[in-house]
């Protein structure tokens, strides 16, 4: 029963949660329609972004939440079967206090009785500046003992339609006892 439980709550961020664009840019079918008739006239653009995300577990007010654990979790060296639901903010900088640019929202879980190691769905969610209303969407592996994690953009919203690219993330700061983390992202993506 808790493994349909935990595949539906996937089924449900895939489907309803990807937010739509609420910036400049209109989602009518139409809309919609003619951005593609004119896409063939369209140049592709890379646009690099760099930003950090703040994972909240321990607080008066998480950014992460647990949302369920199988029998053996609390037995796992890896905590296998752990499944966190997040609304983690995306900072200009490191610092908690740092201007906020965005979110990440989604679902991460982990996936590996061998080593620590997530499998993340995620929507970026820009609410500043020049991609404001714009999403990403990632779906990657995550072992995030591991230096570096690559994990690939399968598309976006608003600015970032049709976006593809990759996301290199890094810890930033990882505290062990209340299990809040900071990550560091730089994003290539290609849009048009």
């Amino acid at each position: 029963m808790q493994v349909l439980n935990i595949a539906m709550l996937w089924l449900a961020v895939v489907i309803f949660a990807a937010p739509l664009a609420r910036g400049s840019i209109d989602q009518s079918p139409k809309a919609v329609e003619k951005w593609f008739k004119e896409l063939r006239r369209g140049k592709e653009e890379m646009t690099k972004l760099h930003f950090y995300l703040h994972d909240i577990i321990t607080a008066k007010n998480p950014t992460a939440v647990i949302v369920a654990q199988a029998k053996i979790t609390s037995k796992s060296p890896t905590k296998f079967g752990e499944t966190v639901v997040l609304d983690d903010p995306l900072t200009q900088g490191p610092e908690p206090y740092s201007k906020i640019i965005g979110h990440a929202q989604g679902i991460y879980s982990f996936v590996s009785k061998e080593e620590k190691s997530l499998i993340m769905i995620l929507n970026l969610v820009f609410k500043d500046g020049k991609f404001n209303g714009s999403t990403l969407s990632l779906l990657a592996s995550n072992p995030f003992l591991h230096e570096y994690r690559e994990m690939p953009i399968l598309g976006g919203t608003g600015a970032f339609r049709l976006a593809r690219g990759i996301a290199t993330e890094k810890t930033y700061a990882a505290n062990v006892t209340t299990k809040n983390a900071i990550a560091e992202y730089h994003v290539l993506v290609l849009h048009y």
